[in-house]
């Protein structure tokens, strides 16, 4: 596994918590494959977030491309401001 800063791992843990972030936008942004996103999980949480995550995660549709539906082919969060220079907007 390549070696990351505390920012990009953040990044990553926050991506791979949101439901419509697939693992594909965390391979093409960092290079981690799904099975690497997912042991940099379980060594950077609790055993008991790891597993939470793990339940939430298998088998939903939108984290794995193949199971997504055709017409869903992004995958960039409107709130990646430290990654993209989006702003949140004041609401």
């Amino acid at each position: 596994m390549k070696e990351l800063t505390e920012r990009e791992v953040d990044r990553i843990i926050e991506m791979a918590w949101e439901d419509r972030t697939p693992f594909d936008a965390i391979t093409f942004q960092f290079g981690l494959s799904e099975q690497e996103t997912i042991a940099l999980m379980r060594r950077e949480m609790k055993p008991s977030s790891f597993r939470m995550w793990r339940q939430r995660v298998q088998g939903r549709k939108t984290k794995h491309v193949k199971l997504r539906d055709q017409d869903v082919d992004r995958f960039k969060c409107s709130r990646q401001r430290h990654i993209s220079g989006n702003k949140i907007s004041k609401r």
